[in-house]
C-alpha cells in the first residue's frame, strides 16, 4: 500500500500587497521566492510552474480556504500565478457563505493579514545552511491566516473605497452582538 504524502503548509505576509477591492476581491502574494521562513525551508523561483500547469490542463482551481481547514471554503482564486517575487492570487471571497463574510470583516479591522500555502513537496535540496530548498511544489490551496511564518514581510489590508463599508459592516455586526448580549 502507498503511503499518502502529509500536506505542507507555508505562510506569508507581503509588504503592502493584500489588495481589497469592491469588498470581497483581494489580492496579493501568498509565497515569496527565496525567503528563508521561520522553519528554514526557502521556496525556489519556479516551484510552482509544473503544478499550475497541471492544474490548468485540468480544468481545476487552486482552492481559497479559511485557515487550512478543507471544510471551510471561503471564496475562489480566480487568478494564482508566479512572478518574480513569488506566488502572485487573486480572488473574490463569497458573502454568500458566512465565513466569507466574516473574512471580509476580519480583514477590514486589520486582524487577519496573512496567506498560507498548503502544497505537497515533490522536489527538494539541502543548502550548505541546512535550509529545505524547495523546487518543486503541489499546490492545493491558498488560505487566509491568522499567522505567518514568514515574520520579515508584512500582509496589509489596502485603504480604499471599500474599507469604510467593511468598516461599517463590522460595527453593525458588533452593535447586533451587543443587543443580543444584553437581552
Amino acid at each position: 500500500m502507498q503511503q499518502q504524502m502529509e500536506l505542507e503548509t507555508k505562510f506569508a505576509r507581503v509588504g503592502k500587497g493584500l489588495e481589497v477591492e469592491d469588498g470581497n476581491v483581494i489580492a496579493g502574494y501568498a509565497s515569496l521566492f527565496d525567503a528563508p521562513d521561520q522553519g528554514g525551508d526557502v521556496v525556489q523561483r519556479g516551484a510552482y510552474a509544473k503544478s499550475l500547469k497541471a492544474l490548468s490542463k485540468s480544468g481545476r482551481q487552486v482552492k481559497m480556504l479559511w485557515q487550512h481547514d478543507p471544510r471551510e471554503p471561503i471564496g475562489i482564486w480566480d487568478e494564482v500565478r508566479e512572478d518574480g517575487k513569488g506566488l502572485w492570487v487573486k480572488g473574490r471571497l463569497l458573502e454568500s457563505v458566512a465565513k466569507g463574510r466574516e473574512a471580509m470583516a476580519l480583514i477590514a479591522a486589520g486582524a487577519i493579514d496573512g496567506l498560507s500555502i498548503g502544497y505537497r513537496t515533490q522536489k527538494a535540496a539541502k543548502s550548505a545552511k541546512g535550509q529545505r530548498l524547495l523546487q518543486e511544489l503541489e499546490l492545493w490551496e491558498v488560505s487566509l491566516v491568522t499567522f505567518p511564518m514568514l515574520p520579515s514581510a508584512r500582509l496589509t489590508a489596502k485603504e480604499d473605497g471599500a474599507m469604510p463599508a467593511l468598516r461599517a459592516m463590522v460595527a453593525a455586526f458588533e452593535d447586533a452582538s451587543r443587543v443580543m448580549t444584553a437581552r
